[in-house]
């Protein structure tokens, strides 16, 4: 097995940790996400991906952001699932950043020479929303990410990375559940007997 695949099965491996500690919405996530981050982005970047590489050092830096803003929320919660609503100006928000930022990102890749521009725009600019909800804790994230992991799927199976892919289909399929999880065993900070 090359380097390169050797990477790829590390990203797998704590792959499939990171999102079942997310699911149960566990701290220790965003330190297995510093690690899963920096090996898809080199894995990304051999493969001339370059804003998929590009999200997964941003998953990296915003894992410390998750860390702190977690471990408040979790206080406020007496350690169940902790949940927040996004409110209208973060969806407005949220639709004109992923309508403007995939149409820059797809004529920056093209000129970059990315292999899959529109894709890697795409996934990327979805991605980095749902990384920002799941940092605030809005159940809705796992939405974005049925849809995320589903495209990065196919990102991966077109450019040839087989062991992505898997990774990939084991987060589409966790998004759904973490989300039926998250709406049935979550509580909104404040709120200490309310369910969404």
């Amino acid at each position: 097995m090359d380097w390169i695949k050797a990477i790829e099965v590390f990203a797998f491996a704590t792959g499939i940790i990171y999102v079942i500690l997310e699911i149960f919405q566990k701290n220790a996530m965003w330190v297995i996400g510093i690690l899963t981050g920096a090996a898809c982005a080199v894995s990304f970047g051999v493969q001339h991906l370059w804003a998929s590489m590009l999200l997964n050092i941003y998953y990296v830096g915003v894992s410390f952001a998750g860390i702190a803003e977690w471990k408040k929320a979790s206080e406020e919660t007496e350690g169940h699932i902790h949940l927040a609503r996004p409110g209208r100006k973060t969806l407005i928000l949220s639709a004109v950043v992923f309508a403007a930022g995939s149409a820059l990102l797809i004529v920056a890749l093209k000129l970059l020479g990315d292999s899959e521009s529109a894709l890697d725009a795409i996934v990327t600019v979805g991605s980095a929303i749902g990384t920002w909800w799941l940092v605030k804790s809005y159940p809705q994230q796992w939405l974005i990410w049925i849809a995320a992991d589903t495209l990065s799927t196919i990102l991966c199976l077109v450019s040839g990375m087989h062991w992505m892919a898997l990774l990939y289909i084991a987060y589409t399929l966790s998004a759904v559940y973490g989300y039926f999880h998250w709406v049935r065993s979550g509580r909104y900070s404040g709120d200490s007997t309310s369910k969404p």
